[in-house]
């Protein structure tokens, strides 16, 4: 394995000496190649044709450089400077000079091709005083090709701008390491919390059944909150109108069953996280696809940021006020048959709890017997659960309810005939989408039929006159 190991070292040593002896009088500076590097590589190598394909993005053959032999004998250097290519259209820009006795000629050396209706053009150009076409661009099998037609040419490999060029890319290596190191600090601070801050997340992450099954599953808030929560939230609740915000969120966040999960402290976090987190994205995106996307379009993405989260805990406010009021009649029947069956009201909603399916209205129930048993009145209680639920046929339960408690009348009668409103109510909103979808599927199959029925009767019209011709 050694032996192996050593002949593989010698021939790569031997290669480096070999290139070097070969571009021994060569320089790695493109300005500093002079005519005696070119014809002493032309007395050692052949020249022959080159062709290479134009990438999206010049960097992958950015600073190439190639010796040529144009059409009528003269050496010359040429370097790529940049290329691009797009749908429509692709160039590329040399640095070049040929040698035409002890005078030195700079060609035009910018190749750039358009596409128009539907095809490509070519450019072409000498590269001394009077070939005609040494070198061309042109489009071949839907790739950009950059290639050789009258001149030959050998690869000498990358070359540098000089100093200047040397200085960059050393201030651009400790760019990218500084910039490395960031990501790497970040990170760390991202995964290996402060001892405060794992506690705070292992109360608020407790393995509760309950918060499992409601636990959100929206992406971009999973993959979102480490980031908002450890670095925006505290800077949110140190915002001098912190009540104001608080007030405007708590609401929405109760309706759609989320208090357990995120504060309106960080509903407001992820706001803000998401007018740089957006855009990030985009722009990562577009670097890695190589594609190119329009970069005024991150206001747009930004602003969409910042309301994305109340597109989404409005959706789930929607989804959840129906299930609420999908699950109300089963719900008040068990009720009413738990309270005929000698149990009071509280002890009645810890039956349902324990008997009916697990539903959003039983979390809601479950919530109310967590504030009576803290304190709270059972009238309070339904007042509480009628603002968190935001939903006409609860708001309606809980006054009935607490009306009847104020005048001490049996509850049991009251919840059998509030089961079988709801259950009628159930039946008339059924009746009435059912109604209605006739009428919205109407158009749709407008549009999905009538050119059929049209290719019907026109196919034998159209059939009828070409026979007739």
């Amino acid at each position: 394995m050694q032996l192996i190991v050593f002949r593989i070292f010698i021939f790569v040593v031997g290669i480096f000496i070999f290139q070097n002896n070969t571009y021994a009088k060569c320089a790695k500076t493109f300005d500093k190649i002079d005519s005696s590097c070119i014809r002493s590589i032309a007395a050692k190598k052949k020249f022959k044709s080159i062709k290479f394909a134009v990438p999206k993005k010049g960097e992958k053959i950015k600073d190439n450089t190639f010796f040529y032999k144009t059409a009528n004998g003269y050496l010359g250097k040429l370097t790529v400077r940049d290329a691009y290519r797009t749908s429509k259209e692709c160039g590329i820009f040399f640095d070049a000079t040929t040698y035409i006795g002890n005078t030195i000629y700079n060609p035009s050396a910018t190749f750039t091709i358009k596409r128009e209706f539907d095809s490509w053009d070519t450019d072409r150009a000498g590269f001394d005083h009077t070939s005609g076409s040494d070198f061309i661009l042109a489009m071949e099998n839907g790739k950009c090709v950059f290639s050789a037609v009258e001149a030959t040419a050998i690869m000498y490999g990358k070359t540098s701008e000089g100093d200047l060029f040397a200085g960059s890319e050393l201030l651009l290596n400790t760019a990218f390491f500084l910039v490395g190191l960031a990501v790497f600090l970040v990170a760390r601070a991202v995964f290996r919390e402060e001892d405060k801050f794992k506690a705070q997340e292992t109360l608020d992450e407790a393995d509760d059944d309950q918060e499992k099954r409601n636990e959100p599953s929206d992406f971009v808030l999973k993959y979102s909150r480490p980031f908002f929560k450890r670095y925006f939230t505290p800077i949110v609740q140190g915002m001098k109108n912190k009540k104001k915000l608080r007030d405007k969120y708590k609401r929405k966040l109760a309706s759609s069953g989320m208090t357990k999960h995120i504060t309106p402290e960080d509903f407001f976090a992820f706001k803000l996280f998401l007018i740089i987190g957006f855009p990030i994205v985009f722009i990562a995106l577009r670097l890695f696809l190589e594609e190119d996307w329009p970069m005024a379009a991150i206001p747009g993405l930004a602003a969409l940021g910042f309301i994305y989260p109340d597109i989404w805990v409005n959706g789930k406010i929607d989804r959840r006020r129906k299930e609420i009021i999908m699950n109300m009649p089963f719900v008040v029947d068990m009720l009413a048959l738990s309270v005929e069956a000698g149990l009071d009201f509280m002890a009645a909603m810890q039956k349902v709890i324990e008997k009916a399916p697990p539903s959003s209205l039983t979390d809601e129930f479950e919530i109310m017997i967590k504030e009576t048993k803290v304190g709270a009145s059972r009238a309070e209680g339904l007042r509480q659960l009628a603002w968190r639920a935001d939903a006409l046929p609860i708001s309606s339960f809980c006054a009935t309810l607490i009306a009847a408690d104020a005048v001490g009348a049996s509850i049991g009668p009251i919840l059998k005939t509030l089961a079988a409103e709801l259950r009628q109510k159930k039946s008339a909103e059924a009746e009435k989408a059912g109604a209605t979808a006739a009428t919205k599927i109407l158009f749709p199959m407008m549009f999905l039929i009538m050119p059929s029925v049209f290719i019907i009767i026109a196919a034998p019209i159209v059939l009828q006159f070409m026979d007739s011709q």
